[in-house]
């Protein structure tokens, strides 16, 4: 089966394609941005079988489904609507928890076990915590590393815009390097201090995931993260829409 799984984030549209369960293209399109002739371009020829889209901007969700099933002539699975993230959810609301943290908490548990905390650097930085039961026990949500540095250039009169990339000090020299060092190394020890916190709570036999757009700038300075998983959502995509394929057939049998 060949499935384009497709994950709609605030910031990029990222595109996986999967061939007998293995990842074998991906791309994305900045959200904002997004044109179905870029889209067209970019996907090729190839139909798949399936598609599965999750997503956290429900306007650029209803945009692409149509146009992907204008397309390729079939209807897309979207998570939440037509299709669920098989994992317990244990949030007070559970309707207001973002499909795209299920799934990093699904796919973070198939791969890697469970108890487990998924840290995803994304446009907001999320924690999803994850029981040893296998359970969605909850999380946290702070402004990423994108927003806090706009954040900066748009509130004061003096801080410059810069473009995120690896701080070449730790103790900045001059005022572009010193915003770099301090949203770097000050996101990395938010996280470590965090995921100590929370370890705290649930026990200290937790792997500790990292994943999302900004991981591999920050993920490299961060003590307390084990192991570094750049593909999670757009995997565990592919996991769900395997698991539901699985489930209808042996329910036709």
């Amino acid at each position: 089966m060949k499935l384009l799984a497709v994950d709609i984030g605030n910031t990029n549209i990222n595109f996986g394609v999967f061939k007998k369960n293995r990842l074998t293209g991906k791309f994305k399109i900045s959200t904002s941005g997004y044109k179905l002739k870029e889209l067209k371009r970019k996907i090729g020829r190839e139909v798949p079988d399936e598609i599965i889209i999750s997503s956290v901007v429900p306007r650029a969700c209803d945009i692409l489904n149509r146009d992907l099933k204008a397309l390729f002539h079939k209807a897309p699975y979207v998570l939440g609507k037509n299709i669920a993230v098989p994992i317990k959810n244990l949030y007070r609301y559970p309707k207001q928890v973002g499909q795209d943290r299920l799934v990093d908490a699904y796919a973070g548990v198939v791969l890697h076990g469970a108890p487990l905390i998924v840290v995803d650097f994304g446009t907001a930085v999320t924690f999803d915590i994850i029981s040893k039961k296998k359970e969605y026990l909850g999380g946290m949500i702070l402004p990423g590393l994108g927003i806090s540095l706009e954040g900066l250039y748009e509130n004061t009169a003096l801080l410059p815009k810069i473009r995120l990339k690896k701080p070449k000090e730790f103790i900045g020299r001059d005022t572009q390097s010193s915003m770099l060092s301090g949203a770097v190394y000050g996101f990395a020890s938010l996280i470590d201090g965090l995921t100590g916190k929370i370890k705290e709570k649930i026990g200290r036999g937790v792997l500790v995931i990292g994943t999302g757009g900004d991981i591999e700038l920050v993920g490299r300075y961060c003590k307390r993260i084990d192991k570094i998983d750049g593909d999670l959502t757009l995997k565990g995509l592919n996991l769900i829409m395997r698991q539901y394929k699985n489930l209808c057939c042996k329910s036709a049998i």
